[in-house]
């Protein structure tokens, strides 16, 4: 069979930055196995397959892999799974604010599109993480060491590194300078020769409160044993974890916040979320990732009934 499928780049406006992001709006037919090769056969960081949920016309299903297996929950889909279907007219567009819920493994996600001109100008989506947060942590001269930076890289003023899991388990670290954060290059062995690997963590997640950019408040980058020395991959997963982070220390007061997180570089492929965030004290939560989209190809695969 043919399956139309379509490609973007989320949390940019301009083509060939930000996450790329492949989205098959109907999907019906397609098992996990085929699902599974159809991930490989894009080697995208996520492809996204769409199917009809059974409820209003405005909910969708979605199942999100990436070449190493099905992902439970994942931030970038959303934007580009809303996005694509609204450019496409595969969702019903009412006015300039149009609710829709994508349902993933980790349960319903809820998000707004927002149309400026007939156009599809932000997709915002709502979260309400459940942290568990540690702070047994591996010493400052050991994550330096698996950072390849000295020790007077990390930040320790005003914010602490700290274990954080809303899911997934992400060691947060933070650095004086966006300088530092794309310095950083990740060292397996000393990784292995610390306690970093006993605390669960796959994922460390670097972060400034200097960015490149000046629309961004932050500037975010994963390394991890599992992530190339080259790679800089997506960070919408993280943010869950990211805004528990900074709720978790004591001069970020109880009200809500806006702010914006950069990834990539200008060469880079740049991404730029945008934050909202309630925090309402005593890990109780509320979190609005909002991005912008735009597309960048279209086409159909042929899939054979038997492999």
């Amino acid at each position: 069979m043919e399956y139309e499928f379509y490609t973007a780049d989320v949390f940019t406006n301009r083509v060939f930055e930000g996450a790329q992001i492949a989205v098959f709006p109907n999907a019906e037919g397609l098992d996990k196995a085929r699902m599974q090769q159809i991930s490989k056969e894009f080697n995208l960081s996520e492809t996204v397959f769409v199917f009809d949920s059974g409820a209003d016309s405005n909910t969708r299903r979605m199942k999100v892999f990436s070449v190493f297996g099905e992902k439970d929950f994942a931030g970038h889909p959303v934007i580009a799974t809303a996005f694509v279907l609204a450019e496409t007219g595969n969702i019903e567009l009412n006015g300039d604010s149009n609710p829709i819920t994508l349902q993933q493994n980790a349960g319903e996600i809820y998000a707004n599109i927002s149309v400026e001109n007939g156009k599809t100008k932000l997709v915002q989506f709502t979260l309400k993480p459940q942290p568990i947060i540690d702070r047994f942590v591996p010493r400052e001269k050991e994550i330096a060491e698996c950072l390849s930076l000295p020790v007077d890289a990390i930040e320790s003023k005003k914010f602490n590194t700290l274990m954080v899991s809303c899911g997934l388990p992400y060691l947060v670290i933070p650095l004086v300078s966006y300088k530092a954060v794309r310095n950083a290059i990740f060292s397996y062995s000393a990784w292995s020769q610390t306690t970093a690997p006993a605390t669960s963590a796959q994922e460390l997640l670097l972060f400034s409160s200097q960015s490149a950019n000046p629309a961004a408040e932050f500037h975010g980058r994963l390394v991890g044993p599992h992530i190339g020395i080259t790679e800089d991959p997506p960070i919408g997963s993280s943010i869950p974890a990211f805004t528990s982070y900074l709720c978790a220390h004591s001069h970020i007061r109880t009200g809500t916040y806006t702010f914006a997180i950069d990834r990539g570089t200008e060469t880079g492929r740049r991404s730029l979320l945008h934050i909202e965030m309630d925090n309402r004290g005593n890990n109780h939560l509320t979190v609005r990732v909002g991005g912008e989209a735009v597309m960048v190809s279209h086409g159909k695969i042929n899939v054979p009934d038997v492999v």
